[in-house]
């Protein structure tokens, strides 16, 4: 816009700066502030949107050109009448419902019922007595919060496409026949790889361990060399000579720290093979098993020990003489945290930290018990003996399901997380399938390794089978042994350093304590049904007084004659009325209330016995 810029300027003042427009600007300006003041009058009413219509509505465009066309004054008054029957409120009819039409598919979505089952965590409990209502309220909050993760996990498990695949092979052809080079040529190559042998004939026979979440791998050889690596990227992590016999290792909550038994105590080591610690209160071990949950790791000695470690802390549990002499068998139930121990005399025993005598006591064998496995699921357990016998054992029931006769015995059991079980006899590995079903007459797979095998053990997630032997390591590929499907959030394969460090703080806050370990971890969600009066008289008992009884009431002193003898037997008597009241009041409400079920209790019996029967016309 043209303008004329024109300056004043005197001696006493600053500078002046005026501005002449032209007409045509100073029009502009005028309209511009008028319609400015006509829009702070009158708030802006944007055009209402179209409703979004929905798959199940009919697209008549016809129809709705017609009704935009009817009468328009009678839509003004149905909305003012919605708009005042809803009061303008966020929960009225008109927020519920979006394009005018009921959902045909009401509700959340079903969930089905195999499903919801095999996410069902245990029986729900009697709810407490109605004068205990803050517990009642916590355990009605508990069961909500129950269902709603069973039905959300069983949709998420609709959810999960992967699939565990096994082996098939042609028309009358046996699996077990298959070798491993053929399978390593079928498959791709980053299956393929997975196929590996380590030869380590110097310090064997060896014993390995798979971390949590089946990234790392863990060997210990009789003589002395213990190893560590990423076994899917074949990374070493660290390797050492102990010099001495290292009976066991086992890896700890993380990759991080790992510990070996060795010839005389227990060392605890990091991943780059710098020892951290000497518990010479763990002496003579021969076998280990970690429970994750717990941060325990719990040890079997020759002297005839089960010991307990905190490895959070740092400090023994406990210590229990299981007075059955050198304990060299040992396995970990999943499920309860409960320890499996076999014993020369053909007993399998399980322990908790909390009892100094074992909880159950099986009589499993006719010899001695070479080796002991538990399924995750806590439910099935298998153990081979110097009998030459592989048994299974239901351990809710415990009774055998099935036997089996193994020619040359099997030294070694592992069971994997899709129920597959490996058997180690001589130098060959046998794998069977669905051992406590119907009875099996023949291996699943099988393979000969290149010594006499010491140790074997299913990695977590994956198709692979560890196999420690005289000569060194090999890895199996067994397919449909892995789970495919993992939760992220208990232990990841794929996670970053960063997230162990978040995952290893919220399991420490999270860490069970031993003394909630039990043959039955249900019972911890189970309510205690023993009533109020046993148990303040327990209470009673321990304390030598009654915490709940009132103190007897003594009247304070007054001046000026109020405090005579008869004053003060009246204020006496006062205190206790009042008191007498309350009990007298809550009998009555009670007693009202048991007549009032009396009298209900009759009308329905009245009600029942006026109803007649369809035998009532055969009577005389």
């Amino acid at each position: 816009m043209p303008t004329a810029l024109k300056t004043h300027r005197r001696r006493s003042q600053p500078i002046r700066m005026t501005y002449q427009c032209l007409p045509e600007v100073k029009k502009y300006t005028t309209e511009m502030a008028a319609s400015s003041e006509k829009m702070l009058k009158k708030p802006h009413v944007g055009k209402k949107r179209k409703p979004p219509t929905r798959y199940w509505e009919e697209d008549g465009k016809n129809d709705g050109k017609k009704q935009k066309e009817g009468d328009n004054n009678e839509k003004t008054p149905q909305k003012n009448k919605k708009r005042r029957k809803g009061g303008g409120k966020r929960g009225g009819a008109r927020g519920k419902v979006i394009s005018g039409k009921s959902d045909p598919f009401p509700g959340s979505a079903p969930v089905p019922e195999e499903k919801l089952k095999k996410f069902k965590r245990g029986e729900k409990g009697e709810l407490p007595p109605r004068p205990q209502y803050k517990l009642r309220d916590v355990v009605i909050r508990s069961e909500a919060a129950s269902d709603l993760a069973q039905k959300q996990n069983a949709r998420y498990d609709l959810m999960l496409p992967e699939d565990a695949g096994f082996l098939e092979g042609d028309e009358y052809e046996d699996t077990c026949t298959i070798s491993q080079d053929d399978i390593a040529d079928a498959v791709d190559i980053t299956a393929g790889a997975k196929y590996f042998s380590l030869t380590l004939s110097q310090f064997g026979p060896y014993r390995l361990d798979y971390s949590k979440t089946g990234r790392h791998l863990l060997l210990g050889g009789r003589r002395g060399h213990v190893t560590c690596l990423d076994w899917q990227s074949k990374q070493l992590m660290c390797e050492m000579n102990v010099m001495e016999t290292v009976n066991d290792v086992k890896w700890l909550h993380s990759e991080a720290l790992f510990a070996v038994a060795q010839k005389k105590w227990l060392y605890i080591y990091d991943n780059k093979g710098i020892e951290l610690h000497c518990i010479r209160k763990f002496n003579d071990v021969l076998r280990m098993q970690f429970l994750p949950y717990h941060f325990l790791l719990a040890t079997a000695s020759a002297t005839g020990f089960l010991q307990y470690l905190d490895v959070s802390v740092g400090k023994e549990v406990v210590a229990i003489c299981t007075k059955a002499g050198r304990l060299d068998v040992m396995a970990h139930n999943p499920h309860n945290a409960i320890i499996h121990l076999g014993h020369s005399n053909g007993t399998v025993t399980l322990w908790t930290p909390n009892q100094r005598e074992p909880l159950v006591k099986m009589l499993c064998h006719q010899g001695g018990v070479r080796s002991v496995a538990v399924d995750k699921t806590g439910t099935y357990m298998v153990t081979s003996g110097m009998d030459k016998k592989l048994k299974v054992y239901d351990i809710r029931s415990y009774r055998p399901l099935q036997s089996y006769f193994l020619p040359a015995g099997a030294s070694c059991l592992s069971l994997s997380q899709r129920g597959l079980l490996s058997a180690a006899t001589g130098d060959i590995v046998q794998v069977y399938r669905d051992v406590w079903g119907t009875p099996v007459t023949k291996p699943y797979m099988a393979h000969r390794a290149k010594g006499s095998v010491w140790g074997v053990h299913f990695c977590p997630f994956e198709d692979v089978l560890g196999v420690g032997h005289g000569e060194g390591f090999t890895s199996m590929v067994v397919p449909g042994a892995g789970e495919p499907n993992f939760d992220g959030l208990d232990a990841n394969p794929y996670r970053s350093a960063k997230q162990r460090q978040e995952w290893e703080v919220k399991a420490l806050l999270e860490k069970i304590q031993p003394e909630l370990i039990g043959l039955d971890p249900s019972q911890l969600s189970q309510v205690d049904h023993s009533t109020w009066e046993q148990r303040h008289e327990d209470r009673v008992q321990v304390l030598g007084f009654d915490p709940l009884a009132k103190e007897k009431f003594t009247p304070r002193l007054k001046t000026k004659g109020r405090s005579s003898s008869g004053k003060v037997e009246k204020r006496k008597k006062q205190v206790a009325h009042e008191d007498q009241r309350d009990v007298i009041r809550q009998t009555v409400e009670d007693r009202m209330k048991m007549d009032k079920e009396r009298k209900e209790k009759e009308k329905k019996e009245a009600a029942a016995a006026g109803q007649k029967s369809a035998l009532d016309r055969f009577r005389k």
